[in-house]
């Protein structure tokens, strides 16, 4: 499966000014399997969820969720306090429309993740690839701030995006590959590292992208 060929003229200027007008441009033109970064069964960020330990009745939060598959396989697995945020609607209803009723046992919220004010806490925060879209520094600390504000003491975050050496850009927009130690310096002293371990992604277009993913404890 091919991406459609309207995401390689996408004009950075405009998507950097209007990330939401751009994002849903992307899966408007695209069904979620066509997509680059897209699992049908993301094992490694199931792995490293069960890993932590958290509980069923757990509140899971997965940012940049898009039309990803984590929250329907989480949801069949029994997890019960899911929601999923994006900045995109378009990616959001396709997850919604391949649940059909079973959507309703998940929390849907659309909004930018460095602007958003959750009304409640967490006691997961996972991320496969929003953060590295976020190349100044303000919009990096605007995410540590949103991740503070989100999650409990004692609560988890999971942060996957593109390994050094990896992509230089996704989508139409350049990233900010990150390392354990510019993760740890943005999150504080109050996140311990606890695991990164690095994936190997294969696109639906059969190209390898080099992901790391970083665990974090919240003291």
């Amino acid at each position: 499966m091919r991406m459609n060929p309207r995401l390689a003229r996408v004009r950075t200027a405009m998507s950097d000014a209007e990330p939401r007008a751009h994002w849903d441009d992307v899966y408007g033109a695209n069904r979620a399997d066509d997509v680059s970064w897209f699992q049908s069964e993301p094992e490694l960020s199931l792995k490293l969820i069960h890993r932590t330990g958290v509980g069923k009745n757990a509140a899971i939060v997965d940012v940049g969720g898009g039309a990803s598959t984590l929250a329907e396989h989480l949801l069949h697995e029994g997890y019960r306090d899911l929601t999923v945020l994006d900045i995109a609607s378009a990616g959001l209803a396709q997850v919604q429309r391949r649940l059909g009723p079973e959507a309703d046992r998940i929390a849907w919220v659309t909004t930018d993740v460095a602007a958003w004010r959750p009304t409640r806490r967490f006691e997961l925060w996972h991320d496969r690839a929003v953060l590295h879209f976020l190349t100044s520094s303000g919009e990096q600390r605007a995410y540590a701030d949103t991740l503070r504000a989100a999650l409990i003491s004692g609560g988890w975050a999971i942060i996957g995006g593109f390994a050094p050496g990896g992509p230089l850009r996704c989508s139409g927009l350049p990233v900010v590959r990150h390392d354990a130690a510019s993760l740890a310096g943005l999150l504080g002293e109050g996140f311990v590292l606890m695991e990164t371990h690095g994936e190997i992604h294969v696109t639906p277009q059969n190209r390898e992208q080099a992901f790391r993913y970083h665990v974090f404890a919240r003291k």
